[in-house]
């Protein structure tokens, strides 16, 4: 299955990006499924269903949660969680859900992960491959992941519809539901995909 596993609708700031286009366009682009993950906003639940749509997309709600030691990504339950955190507590608190955090972009220059803290004891995985990284991050990201024994992801980091899709995750087992993602990230059945031509020239 290909899933992007990072992509912010319109309730991010950031993004340009409805919930609408991004359901109208995602399955078209030869992805299985897309996970929304806004900035420390669960506003997209208020407008979609998550679970396969009508197409056959997969559509799940995680979050890109901000602390003072960068960005996580976040899959699973995220609806409890406390905000206002830092990567410590996001941690200790991920041991009491059923969630998976992944390191988002840890050697770019805006909002990385702090490489300290990324360990097979505090995430389920790293992101590789990023679509608003330089070669030298995704670069850097791979090193430490072989060095760390990490599993890899990528993710679009799509804010606009150009962008969805360009840098999807393999999974090499069947993701279904929030759950599955979990695990699958957690026991690394997990591989970037890859690059869709659209990328070619990012």
């Amino acid at each position: 299955m290909l899933i992007d596993l990072h992509v912010h609708s319109d309730n991010s700031p950031c993004s340009c990006m409805s919930v609408a286009e991004i359901l109208a366009e995602a399955r078209s682009m030869g992805l299985d499924g897309v996970c929304v993950t806004d900035h420390d906003s669960l506003a997209v639940l208020a407008q979609i269903e998550e679970g396969f749509q009508p197409d056959g997309l997969l559509l799940l709600v995680g979050m890109e949660y901000s602390t003072p030691q960068g960005d996580y990504l976040v899959y699973g339950d995220v609806r409890s969680l406390p905000s206002g955190m830092d990567a410590y507590g996001l941690f200790s608190a991920i041991k009491e859900r059923d969630c998976a955090v992944v390191a988002a972009h840890p050697f770019r220059a805006w909002r990385p992960s702090d490489i300290a803290c990324v360990t097979c004891e505090n995430v389920a995985a790293i992101e590789v491959r990023n679509g608003r990284n330089s070669l030298r991050d995704d670069r850097l990201a791979e090193k430490h992941a072989a060095i760390n024994g990490l599993p890899r992801v990528a993710g679009s980091d799509a804010h606009c519809i150009h962008e969805l899709g360009c840098f999807p995750t393999r999974f090499t087992v069947p993701v279904t539901s929030s759950s599955d993602l979990v695990r699958a990230l957690k026991n690394g059945q997990c591989e970037p995909g890859e690059a869709f031509p659209l990328a070619v020239g990012l």
